[in-house]
């Protein structure tokens, strides 16, 4: 079993407060960690999905109060919606008993509905944590390669051979389209959202021109950014938004946008296996995309992730906000040998990061320049968790 490094900040949060919402994608490994925590603290566990589970909870009130001595732990939450009302009831009605922390841990995938009806009734009660599909870090050097490849859902990731974890990848993907999406959000037919979604993969890491999608799939822009706003509250897609700052110069102002998990990616671009990855055009920015969400993944609680691109054309690949307000200018090549581009001083001469770093697939950190240096990705989340 692969040690997930949220497992401790779960612990945390639930000595700290008396809800915790742990949200991510379906298939991402949330039950697995939730029945981990389960037998470490004693606690009761509810599937929601189970006939069973909701029978007991007809009348949640009722059922809930009989274990307020324990930690309850409640799965696919966002299929009882009144639920959160319940359970600030009784969340005061123990903290007037004198037990302050760890009453509900509830597991979603996450919806905007989710976040806003516990936001609204579970305010200072609830902390809320993302579980992403496996990182280069839990994952280990030795399946980086799979990793990006296959990408960091458990059964893909761990599956016997490339052949099974494509084919789990496809079913997943037949899954969310034809029952997981409509639970969600307004009935979008499974076709259409497939083709969206098939696009934002060929469009991988680039910028969100929401008249050209709008004209590909045939659909009006308003349309299309709800499509857009669905699959990033289900946090299957970011929008990497862009950096501004008073530069004087004129600054892309649209976000970047891409598939989160690399192996879906390759899934919807009916990519099976490295060789069939290394003859694709998707390469680079498969690639870029799955630096920037390991490294996104793993940066500690505060630090924001941004793009600077100005109108002619110097960039920065990631740039990472400190909470203090250090920069940190992160270009990304997929090469043994990187070499910079003199778009990259541009824009650091722009906006003067802290700190400048290359990613690339490499094993070995060393000087580019004088004050910036080449970093296997690896080392670059070791770095982020330094400071």
């Amino acid at each position: 079993m692969i040690h997930r490094t949220l497992y401790s900040h779960i612990l945390d949060d639930l000595d700290r407060f008396p809800a915790v919402a742990l949200l991510g994608p379906r298939q991402v490994g949330k039950t697995t960690l939730a029945l981990q925590v389960a037998r470490e603290r004693g606690a009761l566990y509810l599937d929601l999905e189970s006939e069973q589970d909701r029978a007991k909870m007809t009348q949640p009130e009722l059922y809930l109060s009989s274990h307020l001595d324990k930690l309850v732990i409640i799965d696919e939450v966002h299929r009882q919606p009144g639920l959160f009302p319940v359970l600030r009831s009784l969340i005061d009605r123990a903290r007037r008993e004198g037990r302050k922390s760890g009453y509900y841990l509830l597991l979603g995938s996450a919806s905007l509905d989710l976040l806003k009806q516990s936001g609204e009734t579970l305010a200072g009660r609830i902390a809320y944590l993302e579980l992403p599909p496996f990182t280069v870090s839990e994952a280990g050097s030795d399946l980086s390669d799979e990793l990006w490849i296959r990408g960091g859902f458990p059964e893909s990731l761990l599956a016997e051979n490339s052949r099974d974890s494509f084919r789990w990848r496809q079913n997943f993907i037949r899954t969310y389209l034809e029952r997981d999406i409509p639970q969600f959000g307004p009935r979008i037919a499974a076709e259409t959202l497939r083709r969206f979604w098939t696009m934002l993969a060929w469009n991988q890491g680039g910028l969100l021109n929401l008249s050209q999608f709008a004209r590909n799939l045939g659909a009006d822009v308003k349309t299309v950014g709800n499509y857009i706003d669905l699959l990033v509250d289900l946090l299957l897609v970011r929008r990497l938004m862009p950096w501004h700052t008073n530069a004087g110069k004129r600054l892309v102002r649209s976000p970047k946008v891409y598939v989160r998990d690399s192996g879906i990616v390759h899934a919807l671009l009916s990519i099976a296996d490295q060789e069939a990855l290394l003859a694709h055009p998707v390469i680079g920015n498969s690639w870029e995309c799955f630096v920037i969400e390991n490294i996104l993944n793993s940066a500690p609680d505060g630090v924001q992730g941004f793009f600077y691109r100005t109108g002619g054309g110097a960039e920065i690949d990631l740039l990472l906000s400190w909470p203090g307000g250090d920069l940190w200018a992160l270009e990304i090549k997929r090469s043994l040998s990187p070499k910079l581009e003199r778009g990259f001083h541009a824009s650091c001469a722009d906006i003067g990061p802290a700190r400048k770093y290359v990613v690339y697939p490499g094993k070995e950190r060393y000087p580019i320049a004088q004050d910036i240096e080449a970093v296997p990705l690896e080392e670059m989340i070791r770095k982020l968790g330094n400071g």
